[in-house]
């Protein structure tokens, strides 16, 4: 009986120095695996996060499409989840991750409740993207807080309430897009402090109110979307030859102004402004552009449609239900 026990001591030794080996070698950080298996909990322990086994490396065992990890620091730095089906919310552990620099989640449908306020200790993040769920609440005002952030996505959620002036504060932000929600009130003064910086603004499908701030004269976008609320008034301002802006989503909405007398920068390709309170003419101008979309119909415009270069494109729908426009390819003008 002891030469069994002295037979089994040495491989009970060697196994035990085994498993403190693998240990040892383990990359994920006890903290990140520990937040991160509390994230996979609130999103309801999808089947997608299969791999995300509290008895493997989170750093090199689990799916590569869902995070990354720092090589030198083995600090979680990247978080993704698309097109999961199961039922949940976005765990407050989110912010017990101090190294993240990009968070995506986009296509979750039933993911629902509020953008938990830990979110704001994520110093480090430079990316965010919440897209395509059920998030509700506000649009929070500690996002605020992000201060190297240069992309906010939370477009196509549930979010309601008014735009949060605070986001001025974020003097890094190239990309803002909170479009398809349900956001009232009105487009902040402070977003031009944002400039020349921001260069893309999507706030298109929500139910906005007002004027578009003054403060936005002399901005140059990329691209803007103020499509699909209830704004007014005259943005002719937001048009010039020197803009290097490209593309303008401003249909649906009740701006009113006179089109013939706006200038375009040569990059503006893509202009829509159906269903508005637009009047006046079409400038000879408009057969400059490289349009690839150009659209003017249900407004108040009046007189000969310009003929000649990518104006050919457009059919009669980019142009009816005006007062008075005529000439191809509407009927000739009389």
């Amino acid at each position: 009986m002891k030469l069994a026990v002295v037979s089994i001591l040495p491989f009970s030794l060697f196994f035990l120095s085994q498993l403190s080996v693998l240990s040892l070698s383990e990359r994920c950080n006890p903290k990140d695996k520990k937040a991160l298996l509390e994230i996979k909990k609130g999103l309801g322990n999808p089947y997608d996060l299969i791999t995300w086994d509290p008895k493997t490396d989170c750093c090199t065992d689990w799916a590569k499409v869902t995070l990354s990890c720092d090589d030198k620091t083995n600090r979680v730095t990247t978080l993704s989840f698309f097109n999961i089906d199961s039922v949940g919310h976005l765990s407050p552990a989110i912010g017990d991750l101090p190294y993240l620099q990009s968070l995506d989640i986009d296509n979750v449908r039933n993911l629902s409740g509020p953008i938990p306020p830990t979110i704001a200790k994520l110093s480090k993040l430079t990316f965010l993207r919440i897209s395509q769920t059920n998030i509700s609440g506000p649009v929070p005002e500690f996002l605020s807080k992000l201060k190297n952030i240069t992309y906010i996505n939370l477009s196509y959620g549930s979010l309601v309430g008014t735009i949060p002036p605070s986001l001025s504060q974020l003097t890094n932000l190239e990309f803002l897009r909170l479009d398809r929600n349900k956001l009232t009130g009105t487009i902040p003064q402070s977003l031009s402090k944002l400039a020349p910086k921001l260069t893309y603004l999507y706030l298109g499908h929500n139910q906005l109110t007002g004027i578009v701030p003054t403060s936005f004269t002399g901005w140059s976008f990329d691209t803007i979307d103020l499509s699909r609320n209830m704004l007014e008034g005259d943005i002719s301002f937001l048009f010039g030859k020197d803009k290097t802006t490209y593309e303008m989503l401003l249909d649906h909405n009740k701006f009113a102004f006179d089109f013939s007398k706006l200038t375009f920068g040569k990059g503006l390709w893509r202009l829509d402004l159906n269903h508005n309170k637009i009047y006046g003419s079409l400038p000879p101008s408009l057969t400059k552009q490289p349009w690839q979309l150009f659209n003017v119909s249900y407004n108040r415009l009046c007189g000969k449609i310009p003929q000649g270069g990518s104006m050919q494109r457009c059919d009669q729908y980019c142009y009816f239900h005006n007062k008075c426009l005529c000439d191809a390819p509407l009927p000739p003008c009389k």
